[in-house]
């Protein structure tokens, strides 16, 4: 687990033909292993990137701030600040285009091995089929000189671009699902609002499931608590209390045996809580000893837990 703030985070400069932005490697910053998160930060008229469509990612973009334009498939569409854009794998081509003031973007994204193996001395990549490794031009370059993109006038937005005023909240308004509701299916994100002195989810760890919290506005604590595999080698290990505020980011990998929830101070507490979706998880409850096998859709009590060597010993 590890904890950052995107004002502690140097920028890496992008800026090759079209594209024309800061990026902010946040996900790195705070610890993530199989997800990631950036901060993108595009100047007026700029493009996130080349055109492309991820073979084996499905990327979740929220706006943070400004205005632009989703491109897909030959079609533009208007995005600002709250919009969530899903791009599911193999799905549509697509880039983003910053707005006459610019625009401020989180890209969330797995980290996927591809299958391939790179052989330096031939100079090609084997991925089924071979493909030949040339050092240059760079791929960007590349897309400079395909020359300027069409963007013909924005068409009604599609079902991957949603915002939280279109949405129906669950808990009184303070959660919005905005990966469901776009269509995610590897990934999902949450837009959280807790009223002061609320609590998120109950303290709670997964066994497969990997997530990234981003403080968007207000001040909040996160509190870490040891389940019972971490007092096996540390008896007085005691939670953690980290106070957080707008622009932290949390990372919360698989597997840790370390809980986590998050309650609102003094003011209503607002973050994104993204993460992976995997079928066979496990999430344990330490405050109500409770185990959830999350593939078969049984939730269980514990009623006692010894271990032995680090494994468990007795069970339910």
């Amino acid at each position: 687990m590890g904890i950052a703030h995107w004002d502690n985070v140097e920028p890496l400069s992008l800026r090759r033909g079209p594209m024309q932005l800061d990026r902010y490697d946040l996900g790195s910053a705070a610890g993530t292993k199989e997800v990631g998160v950036a901060r993108l930060k595009l100047d007026p008229g700029g493009r996130s990137s080349p055109v492309h469509i991820e073979l084996d990612e499905e990327e979740i973009f929220y706006v943070l701030a400004g205005s632009g334009l989703s491109w897909q498939d030959g079609k533009t569409y208007e995005v600002r600040a709250g919009d969530c854009i899903v791009h599911r794998v193999a799905w549509e081509e697509h880039t983003l285009i910053a707005g006459p003031d610019g625009i401020d973007v989180l890209a969330f994204g797995e980290r996927t091995n591809a299958t391939a193996s790179y052989l330096p001395r031939a100079g090609v990549v084997r991925m089924g089929v071979t493909v030949e490794v040339t050092p240059e031009p760079h791929p960007w370059d590349r897309e400079a000189a395909a020359g300027d993109l069409e963007l013909p006038e924005p068409s009604p937005r599609p079902s991957n671009i949603v915002h939280p005023d279109e949405l129906e909240g669950e808990h009184d308004g303070a959660v919005f699902d905005l990966g469901i509701a776009a269509g995610s299916e590897r990934t999902g994100i949450n837009r959280i609002a807790l009223p002061p002195a609320e609590e998120g989810a109950p303290p709670h760890c997964h066994s497969l499931e990997e997530e990234i919290f981003v403080v968007l506005d207000g001040s909040g604590v996160l509190e870490l608590w040891p389940t019972p595999g971490a007092f096996r080698l540390d008896p007085d290990v005691e939670k953690e209390v980290h106070r957080l505020r707008a622009g932290h980011v949390v990372s919360r990998p698989a597997a840790t045996r370390i809980a986590h929830y998050f309650r609102a101070e003094d003011e209503t507490f607002t973050y994104l809580a993204y993460g992976t979706r995997r079928n066979n998880d496990i999430c344990y409850y330490p405050r109500s000893n409770k185990i959830n096998f999350r593939g078969v859709g049984i939730i269980a009590r514990l009623e006692s837990l010894e271990y032995y060597d680090g494994e468990p010993k007795r069970g339910v």
